[in-house]
């Protein structure tokens, strides 16, 4: 839902990355040089220039005194960007939370010929300015402010709006609530390459309804906070792309065919020139895609590429940024058409060639090297639960693993520009993440030193088993047990399982954290519990597309009775399973996972921990609702989301249940805790129901917070699921 998990697990998603899903900020990425050797990060608040060849050495590009504003304390940088010539440093500094990332901020430009330090947008509210970018030719700034557009002359520091009908509701060159947790549209606005022009999203949200928050605790009268949220079955918000000049202010509406409101641009960007762009449009239903080329001279458009599918299609990976190769001929797509996910070739007249076939997927792109002919990705045709770096000619053919073989488990790879060395990050469930710079392809680490990764594939020490079980329906699924410690196989222990369930996010992941318990205040492993997770069809596992859309209008049903049908295997398989004593618990979509367990299945769970649930789907966003389940258009649409819904089966409560949820959750409102509540008093069914006033989906803020949920998630667990074997 993007309704990921926002608590503390190390998870896998189907990018590969490795994330830490509570963090409400944004990290500050690895910037390479051109030359592919050099990079730039912050040394003890200080910008500096390091070689990957050489780790001892540095230079300092922006030192704190040049960061030090005359009368002022020395700027934090937050993050740092260089102009194309190098010659200017853009810093973003005193940041601020926009949902869910702090990506709004005070910005300053860094002159490294002058040796000065200037301040952006001087007169804009502090902490108002959202993702300045230099022009290319260095001579200007654009930035977005209070939902308007500005450019900014970075010799005499004149500035000038080049949008004025921003309003909280008419967004210009950012984006609304949906748009950012479902498609990671953030940044809503491109430089031309010639830096004459500058196209943007319009995003006109005036007709989307306020969700109502209450506060009533921060002051002596409770207040609304409104959020503008489209839910499952009403329109969304009208996109628009538009062209606006930076030197006249002239702006160009542009020519996107189709429905204004019943489509989703989620990404755009120029198509390798000034006079083109180049963007993908999904109709609402998000089961077909469009790839536009847009001349803004003549405002003409035409489809280059398209695809349908019986369930959805994703939005392109990158929310930012485009895969072209032979200087602007041809890109590098992703697509599922042949069953799986495939990278192809496509030239501007739509006409494709597959470069990676067979019956595996491509789970992320990492570096399109054509100096070297290569395309560099993660995959694992091999094992769900791992990633691992391959290649293959850019026109295609077999792929070639690049990855160590004696290094089973997670890779994740910052390649530099010039293909020849990267940033290695390895951990697997027993391995904790460790990263090393390596040559490439030949994956040796750089000027001969010993590798630091060293994997003991004959380790003891305590770490989860993975296991493949195959259900009454013929559904194999991965899966992880940690065992108790001193584990006993004559005596039966209680079992715990943790589920997530739905697209957004794996949890059987070979990973270091995998077997752990971050909700349990203690050891699960000492205090003798059975800690499973298992990935059911559904989620977004490198298993083929059949695998990853099987669930389509089957959130709620197929999910859980995978989960279910799999938890019996177990049972059946494993003597040492006391079937007594049996909980299952889940955050966000794991929470609805763990409701629609307990209710579904009550005689199989007789325990359930359900954070942060939609209770019901017609409550969630459309865009992420509609995407998986269909439009609710009329009444048999309308039945998938409510056959899905844990709120249609609460009446089957047979077992302990605790319902935690924060009131100030904007991603998945209060109102489904409270609907649910009402469904389980209606029949008379007890539980326990803990409410974090103003928390939001994480349930993080406010002093104490985690460890009291930390401390009351254990205590109902050991009360009604007792731990050791017996």
């Amino acid at each position: 839902m993007n309704i990921k998990f926002y608590h503390l697990v190390l998870t896998v998603l189907f990018t590969g990355a490795i994330v830490l899903m509570q963090s409400p900020v944004q990290a500050q990425e690895l910037q390479w040089a051109a030359d592919g050797y050099h990079f730039y990060r912050t040394v003890d608040g200080e910008i500096a220039e390091l070689d990957i060849r050489n780790p001892s050495g540095k230079n300092i590009i922006v030192s704190k005194a040049a960061l030090t504003p005359a009368g002022q304390p020395a700027i934090q940088v937050r993050r740092f960007y260089f102009s194309d010539d190098r010659q200017k440093v853009l810093i973003n500094t005193n940041t601020r939370r926009v949902w869910r990332q702090d990506t709004r901020g005070d910005y300053w430009i860094y002159n490294t010929n002058t040796k000065t330090l200037s301040q952006l947008g001087k007169g804009r509210p502090a902490s108002s300015l959202m993702f300045a970018k230099i022009s290319p030719d260095g001579t200007k700034a654009a930035y977005v402010s209070e939902h308007n557009i500005y450019v900014e002359d970075l010799a005499n520091g004149n500035i000038k709006p080049l949008t004025n009908d921003g309003t909280k509701r008419l967004i210009n060159g950012t984006f609304d609530w949906a748009y950012e947790e479902e498609f990671d549209c953030r940044d809503g606005f491109r430089w031309s390459p010639d830096s004459r022009n500058i196209a943007y999203w319009q995003i006109d949200a005036t007709k989307i309804r306020n969700y109502l928050m209450l506060n009533t605790t921060d002051s002596a009268y409770s207040f609304n906070v409104p959020v503008e949220y489209p839910v499952a079955g009403t329109d969304p918000s009208s996109c628009k792309i538009k062209v606006v000049n930076v030197t006249d202010g002239k702006t160009t509406n542009i020519n996107v065919p189709g429905d204004a409101v019943q489509h989703y641009i989620p990404r755009m960007e120029w198509a390798g020139n000034g006079n083109e762009l180049i963007l993908q449009q999904l109709n609402r239903a998000q089961n077909q895609s469009k790839i536009f080329i847009c001349n803004i001279s003549s405002n003409a458009s035409r489809v280059i590429y398209q695809e349908t599918d019986k369930a959805w299609i994703d939005a392109k990976d990158a929310s930012v940024g485009w895969d072209w190769i032979e200087k602007g001929k041809k890109f590098i797509w992703l697509s599922e058409k042949d069953g799986w996910r495939h990278a192809y070739s496509i030239d501007r007249f739509g006409q494709e060639k597959l470069l990676t076939k067979g019956n595996y997927d491509v789970v992320g792109l990492d570096l399109i090297d054509e100096t070297n002919g290569y395309i560099y990705f993660t995959a694992s045709p091999n094992n769900a639960t791992q990633r691992y770096l391959y290649r293959v000619k850019l026109n295609g053919g077999a792929p070639q693993r690049i990855s160590p073989a004696n290094q089973p488990g997670t890779h994740r790879y910052d390649i530099a520009p010039n293909g020849l060395v990267a940033i290695h990050s390895f951990n697997n469930s027993y391995t904790p993440p460790v990263t090393e710079t390596v040559s490439l392809p030949a994956h040796k680490p750089l000027n001969g030193a010993p590798t630091t990764i060293n994997v003991d594939l004959t380790a003891t020490k305590a770490r989860p088993e993975f296991f493949t079980v195959t259900t009454a329906d013929g559904v194999s699924m991965d899966g992880w047990m940690m065992k108790p410690t001193n584990f006993d196989p004559s005596k039966k222990y209680p079992i715990v399982f943790y589920v997530y369930g739905e697209p957004a996010s794996q949890t059987a992941a070979d990973v270091y954290g995998a077997g752990r318990n971050r909700e349990y205040a203690g050891d699960m492993a000492a205090d003798g519990y059975i800690y499973v997770s298992m990935d059911n069809r559904g989620s977004p596992v490198p298993k083929g597309r059949e695998w990853r859309k099987a669930i389509y209008r089957n959130i709620g049903i197929l999910n859980v009775r995978d989960q279910a049908m799999a938890a019996k295997e177990l049972f059946k398989r494993n003597a040492f399973i006391d079937t007594s004593r049996v909980a299952v618990w889940g955050w966000s979509g794991g929470g609805s996972s763990t409701l629609n367990l307990m209710f579904q299945y009550p005689e199989i769970y007789k325990t359930g921990i359900a954070v942060a649930a939609v209770g019901n789907q017609l409550s969630y966003d459309n865009i992420y609702q509609e995407r998986y389940m269909g439009v609710p258009t009329n009444e048999e649409g309308r039945s998938y989301f409510i056959k899905g819904s844990p709120i249609t089966y609460a009446k089957n409560l047979r077992g302990n249940l605790l319902y935690v949820h924060g009131t100030g959750d904007d991603n998945v409102h209060y109102s489904n805790a409270e609907q649910l509540i009402n469904e389980l008093v209606k029949y008379n069914k007890q539980f326990q129901l803990m409410s974090y006033p103003n928390r939001s989906h994480g349930i993080y803020e406010g002093e104490g917070t985690g460890q009291h949920l930390r401390t009351l998630y254990t205590k109902f667990l050991r009360e009604h699921c007792a731990p050791g074997g017996r």
